[in-house]
């Protein structure tokens, strides 16, 4: 798909353009070398004057160190960084406090020892910064004291600040004895902030995951969470807005409905939002590719998905109650809560049912919903290569309506898969395994599916709308020989009902496997004019 417009070879003279700030979390060097930037100080200022304690969960690659880092700025003073700000004019320039800075966003550590070795590197690094040391030890009573003394020896409150939080747990949890041991090190450091309260001004803490408070947070006990709060949706990321101010020159040429399509829809129960990495690359590179979700996707989360037999028609259409979305564990890590807090999934809709918070939950955007399919794929069957020539193939049979051609590729498909991947892959032995595939090779085109799609008839495994044609599947796992019961549901329950006011050619298409064959067994198609 072309997805630029060709209607302008320069951008317009309206502002112009700045430099585009990838990958920079310094403020500083946005606001003083010629970058754009998205106001955020609303938000801080917000925060700062209704409340001291707070943590926040956003995906990664969202902004959540350029925030903390105009935080620093801000409390340290550095009124010439927010001169045409918003807070601007609201701030006291003149009380200047002290900044305990904390990131666990370098390097990756595997043990407690290198962990406590990480913690005792960051408090000296504090302490130099600051001009005062600790008398304690201990890391628990390190932190402690250097909060005190700093207190002590600048006469203000301390702000502390905490970025990846939760990463020394998250590079581990394919090992969760390690990743255990990470939580126990660092609930140590963390639940000192409680008994440090006469001597902090504020504190943040932003991370990817949410652990729960018992598990991590023990005796801290008094954050405020907004990861889901409406006032605090667009804190990170890029508004609507946002474009078409901030950014109002980098959009010349290209298809504002695409943007959209690709990269926005990120919604934490207030104002939606794009993923900003993805918007800066976009803007550099003139190209719709999956920018974010080609920076390391984490291996656990497709490993996961796999060993939990994961139903991919189901995923985009999640519910879960606010407790499950907000349950991760090292221990119990449900489905819901990985998918939500790493950004693969997002919420839809809130609502409360007799006393409880539901969320319905979906895919943000076309870029991952495309691109996590497509991971899924190429980690459920065995030969990456032969499954991206089935894909193109698949597409080309779509368009020419080829179901003959349909059925001989996914026969082959399944035949061509070796007994010895079978055996070595449980994803391979549960029931929906052979339709997953099926579903995850149309979703990887990123096409416009409705799975498990619900009418008076009962509920379709799955629908399909494409080239002004409508394509409605139902699958059936048979023993040995295909009983023709697929097709026959279809035309039983009168599925196309529903699709028939868009006047289009539907084709009902029952699709049956065999567990023991190990193939297509049954593949009928019937065009409805």
């Amino acid at each position: 798909m072309n997805t630029l417009k060709q209607q302008a070879s320069s951008p317009p003279m309206i502002q112009s353009r700045l430099k585009l700030p990838i990958g920079i979390q310094t403020f500083s060097e946005i606001r003083t070398e010629n970058h754009y930037y998205v106001d955020k100080t609303g938000f801080a200022h917000r925060l700062i004057e209704q409340g001291k304690y707070y943590f926040l969960s956003r995906p990664r690659r969202f902004g959540k160190s350029l925030f903390l880092d105009t935080l620093k700025e801000l409390f340290e003073g550095n009124e010439p960084l927010f001169r045409g700000l918003h807070i601007h004019d609201r701030w006291d320039w003149q009380t200047r406090y002290p900044v305990i800075r904390l990131s666990f966003a370098e390097g990756v550590l595997h043990s407690r020892a290198e962990l406590d070795a990480k913690i005792g590197e960051l408090l000296t690094d504090n302490e130099t910064r600051l001009g005062v040391r600790s008398p304690h030890q201990s890391i628990s009573g390190r932190f402690l004291g250097l909060i005190r003394e700093i207190h002590a020896h600048i006469g203000q409150r301390v702000v502390v600040l905490i970025d990846e939080y939760d990463k020394p747990i998250l590079d581990n949890l394919t090992d969760p004895e390690t990743a255990r041991t990470m939580r126990d090190g660092l609930r140590n450091l963390y639940s000192t902030i409680k008994g440090a309260d006469a001597h902090l001004r504020f504190v943040l803490l932003t991370g990817v995951s949410k652990f729960s408070k018992v598990s991590l947070f023990s005796g801290l006990n008094n954050l405020n969470d907004i990861t889901v709060d409406p006032e605090y949706s667009a804190l990170c990321g890029y508004t609507e807005a946002d474009l078409e101010t901030v950014f109002a020159p980098e959009l010349f040429d290209l298809d504002r409905d695409e943007i959209r399509r690709w990269y926005n829809g990120y919604n934490w129960t207030g104002e939606t939002v794009y993923n900003p990495f993805d918007v800066l690359l976009l803007f550099q590179k003139r190209q719709f590719r999956p920018w974010w979700f080609e920076t390391a996707t984490p291996t656990f989360l497709i490993d996961l998905l796999s060993q939990r037999h994961t139903w991919l028609p189901q995923l985009g259409q999640l519910e879960t109650d606010a407790a499950l979305l907000s349950a991760f564990d090292v221990d119990h890590i449900a489905t819901e809560a990985l998918l939500f807090q790493t950004g693969y999934l997002t919420i839809a809709a809130e609502q409360q049912r007799f006393g409880e918070y539901w969320y319905r939950l979906r895919y943000p955007n076309h870029e991952v919903y495309q691109s996590l399919n497509n991971s899924l794929l190429k980690t459920w069957t065995p030969n990456g290569q032969t499954m991206l020539g089935n894909k193109r193939q698949l597409g080309e049979l779509l368009l020419a309506n080829d179901f003959a051609g349909m059925e001989q590729l996914f026969t082959a498909f399944f035949a061509s898969i070796p007994s010895d991947w079978y055996r070595n892959n449980p994803i391979a032995h549960y029931e929906g395994y052979y339709a997953s595939v099926f579903y995850a090779y149309f979703a990887a085109l990123g096409l416009d599916l409705t799975p498990e799609d619900s009418s008076n008839h009962g509920r379709l495994d799955l629908a399909l709308k494409f080239n002004q044609n409508v394509y409605l599947f139902e699958f059936k796992v048979v023993e040995i020989t295909p009983k023709g019961r697929a097709l026959q549901q279809l035309k039983d329950r009168d599925y196309a009902a529903k699709y028939r006011a868009l006047k289009q050619p539907i084709h009902l298409i029952g699709i049956e496997f065999s567990r023991e064959k190990r193939r297509v067994v049954g593949f009928e198609v019937e065009t409805l004019a």
